[in-house]
């Protein structure tokens, strides 16, 4: 089969090739966006950098999670920010809760759950040790079911509140209520980027059709080639995820333990 003159494994090969290049092109923006990242200092357990809750909303909140923290020894933190700095709302969360090292050093019990208003975003980001039982499926069901409808209406003290409630109910063994609850589907592809993909897709797809009929691709000829754009270095990824610098305590002493996160847990919007 040939479609405007190229051969099937033709266009097998310029697909891939796109998306080579488009996935280089997303690491490289993201990873050039990533080094300009700064974060606000841990000072509590609830960090309110937005400015949406009031003394009293979260001195509730302080009271609830350092009541689950002095029992389980889980340290789980409530961040709001002005916004995410042009980076993914989990690039942001998975950094900051590196950043402040949240959960302790030897099992990593730690979880975090950021908002970003501006952006409309919401993230429950989940340390090593407690993404068995804080699992993808139950965090996405605690976002779509507790906070998100809350935020809808403007509520964002209720939205964080029912978060941090289900978020503890689980911790504490209490997930079978959050089981029971509608199957919530998983993030589905933002259509802007598709239509992105569909755009360069063509491009590069029109391209090699006008050098397959033009002097520089014929058999005789030179050919074309495709350049890949090269992406960031090693050391642009690392120093983003790195575990080092200090994240002392803010504050009245409070401070990460030396955990860290690998990306577990889920997003959402309102």
């Amino acid at each position: 089969m040939r479609f405007m003159g190229l051969s099937t494994g033709t266009l097998v090969r310029l697909f891939l090739a796109l998306v080579v290049l488009f996935g280089c092109l997303a690491v490289y923006a993201v990873g050039a966006l990533a080094a300009d990242l700064t974060f606000p200092p841990l000072t509590g357990r609830v960090v309110d950098g937005a400015g949406i809750l009031t003394p009293d909303q979260r001195a509730a909140l302080e009271a609830k999670l350092k009541a689950h923290e002095d029992k389980t020894s889980d340290q789980v933190v409530v961040a709001t920010v002005p916004n995410l700095q042009g980076t993914t709302i989990e690039d942001f969360a998975n950094r900051l809760f590196r950043d402040w090292k949240l959960g302790q050093a030897k099992t990593n019990n730690g979880a975090l759950l950021l908002v970003a208003p501006s952006e409309r975003k919401v993230r429950i980001e989940v340390g090593y040790g407690l993404e068995g039982a804080l699992t993808d499926a139950l965090t996405r069901v605690i976002i779509a079911s507790a906070i998100t409808p809350r935020f809808k209406t403007g509520d964002y003290y209720g939205g964080i509140n029912a978060g941090i409630d289900g978020i503890l109910g689980i911790l504490s063994g209490d997930a079978e209520e959050w089981q029971r609850k509608p199957q919530v589907r998983a993030d589905e592809v933002d259509p802007r980027q598709v239509a992105v993909f569909v755009i360069l897709f063509l491009v590069v797809l029109f391209v090699a059709w006008r050098m397959s009929r033009g002097g520089g691709g014929g058999r005789g000829g030179r050919g074309g080639g495709i350049v890949f754009l090269p992406g960031p270095g090693s050391g642009g990824w690392s120093g983003g995820f790195s575990d080092g610098g200090s994240s002392g305590g803010f504050g009245g002493g409070f401070s990460g333990g030396g955990g860290s996160s690998g990306g577990g847990g889920s997003s959402g919007d309102w």
